[in-house]
């Protein structure tokens, strides 16, 4: 038996991230060791969790993974946590297709009773038909108590109160304003560095919930077995491989599932494309997403590196790039300002930050039989990429082919998909869509 929840709102900017934030920190300073995940592809959220508990949360995603594999990794990672908190996304019933992949089913799939997060700010006791929509809406679901955000006096609480008694939900207390404690919403240019500053507003959240919110109630509300699941056997592979894994200030978006994967391959080096003079040797280079364009002078000045990230792909070597892995690999990434600095020059195009674009969404890529899955999310246009090779189909949650490509050049695999490959089976497929045979995976 153990407290396990997961974080849910009405809409987006609840403050559900707020919350899972404080409750991680307050439950890490009762001396408890907490584990989180986070509904949904977002790479920011889970790196606030580990600030928060020291333990980066993990991504749970219903469009990209299948059931089983939720169920054996969320038992995996919960499996020796004292508390489990998963922060949901969006609304609750906001999914990629109506609810399909939304908080709500991960609940459902998950067994896990739900903390509702409103914000009261401009609502008294008018909130108790929005909690009575979202409590019969599904009752499948168990809405096990309410957090209410942006409540400032015990006068306005108290309608709330009396809200949830003539609905039938527990009020597990509120949170008042914080001005000096906002936490951003997802957005370009938050650094890991800048995502560092934010642990003194963290344990001012901590201590404010520690006065306003009934943690102990929560704990034992929340207190179940894990679902039975049966984790499925991970077949280990020989570890005659070397992987180069780029993570610096511009490289940081990826999944511990996926590096788990690399390390079922071989063995996983790090390398900085910014402050290393030369790729370390490697059968296999991976160049995960982040915010290359933030650094666009640092990677363009180091002149070793990108010759050495050029070398290995005339060299027939793997590259597995993303987003901005991706951008990194072309020949320039022009700034907001138009300047251009050149990149390593293995594919032919450009991208450009000068009229900033959201290109956002799930996406499914297919080639021959292979399907993989993942998501995009970019302010930067691809240029000039008309002479680039392409293969395979991209479509969105909802069946509709987008413009999104997968690039090839010899054994480099490139796009601005963020794919998940969390599996030994979903890497080697993978690998596949470049022609790279099981039996040949990363011989060089």
């Amino acid at each position: 038996m153990k407290p396990q929840f997961i974080i849910a709102a009405p809409t987006s900017n609840s403050g559900k991230t707020t919350v899972t934030l404080g409750l991680l920190r307050a439950l890490k300073n009762r001396g408890l060791s907490p584990q989180s995940f986070k509904c949904g592809p977002d790479y920011i959220d889970p790196k606030f969790h580990e600030l928060a508990c020291d333990k980066i949360g993990v991504n749970l995603d219903l469009y990209m993974m299948d059931k089983s594999h939720i169920k054996s990794t969320y038992s995996e990672y919960s499996n020796t946590a004292e508390a489990v908190c998963v922060e949901g996304v969006m609304g609750l019933f906001d999914g990629a297709r109506k609810s399909k992949g939304s908080t709500a089913e991960l609940a459902k799939l998950l067994e896990l009773p739900i903390i509702f997060v409103v914000n009261a700010k401009s609502v008294a006791y008018s909130v108790a038909p929005l909690l009575y929509g979202f409590k019969n809406f599904d009752k499948e679901l168990n809405i096990a108590g309410v957090i209410f955000n942006r409540v400032n006096t015990k006068s306005h609480y108290q309608f709330l109160i009396e809200a949830c008694e003539d609905v039938g939900i527990k009020a597990l207390g509120h949170l008042p304003f914080l001005a000096e404690c906002e936490i951003p919403s997802r957005h370009l240019g938050l650094s890991i560095h800048k995502i560092k500053t934010y642990d003194s507003v963290i344990e001012t959240i901590a201590s404010a919930l520690e006065k306003t919110v009934a943690i102990d109630e929560l704990l034992e509300i929340t207190n179940k077995e894990k679902p039975e699941v049966n984790t499925r056997q991970i077949k280990l592979q020989q570890n005659s491989y070397t992987i180069a894994v780029a993570k610096d200030e511009g490289f940081n978006f990826s999944y511990i599932q996926n590096i788990e994967s690399l390390k079922r391959k071989g063995t996983v080096v790090y390398f900085s494309p910014i402050n290393d003079a030369q790729l370390p040797d490697a059968d296999l280079v991976y160049l995960p997403g982040g915010y290359p364009e933030l650094y666009t002078a640092e990677l363009s000045e180091n002149k070793t590196m990108l010759a050495s990230i050029k070398q290995h792909a005339e060299n027939g070597n793997p590259i597995i790039a993303e987003c901005g892995g991706m951008m990194y690999l072309g020949k320039s990434i022009i700034n907001k300002e138009g300047v251009r600095f050149r990149m390593a020059n293995v594919f032919d195009f450009e991208t450009s930050m000068e009229t900033m674009k959201l290109n956002l969404g799930y996406r499914e890529i297919r080639y021959n039989d292979t399907i993989i899955k993942g998501h995009e999310f970019h302010y930067s246009t691809l240029e000039k990429e008309t002479n680039t090779n392409h293969l395979g189909t991209i479509i969105n949650a909802r069946g509709d082919v987008v413009n999104t490509e997968l690039y090839r050049y010899k054994n480099v695999l490139a796009s601005y998909v963020h794919v998940y490959f969390g599996t030994n089976e979903l890497l080697d497929a993978l690998l596949e869509m470049n022609s790279i045979k099981k039996t040949e995976v990363l011989n060089t």
